[in-house]
């Protein structure tokens, strides 16, 4: 009687547990294996623009727009819905980013 609940009620459960953990520590070490690192400056550049992700700009979303001007020295014009006080804002960022850096590795 013992054994038949065991057999039928409590080892589904253990297996079950079991495989739980063991899936949930290996996709707990493929996402630290798999780990993309983002750069600060694309966060703070899309957090400056109008988040919009019209495209007009020729880039897929703020987000791609972000990365091409951080990496790539994108026109901050090409952003249609965007007004000067963000370009400004967003010039100044990078400048004052340059400046740090500069200063902390002289």
């Amino acid at each position: 009687m013992i054994l038949s609940v065991f057999d039928s009620l409590l080892l589904p459960a253990i297996v079950l547990a079991a495989t739980g953990a063991v899936f949930g520590l290996l996709i707990s070490l493929a996402s630290i294996a798999f780990a993309v690192e983002i750069d600060d400056r694309v966060e703070s550049v899309r957090e400056m623009l109008p988040g919009y992700n019209c495209g007009a700009c020729g880039y897929p979303g703020c987000e791609g727009f972000a990365n091409g001007i951080v990496f790539e020295g994108a026109e901050l014009t090409r952003c249609k819905p965007g007004k000067q006080d963000m370009r400004d804002k967003i010039k100044a960022y990078l400048e004052e980013y340059d400046r740090k850096l500069a200063e902390n590795n002289s």
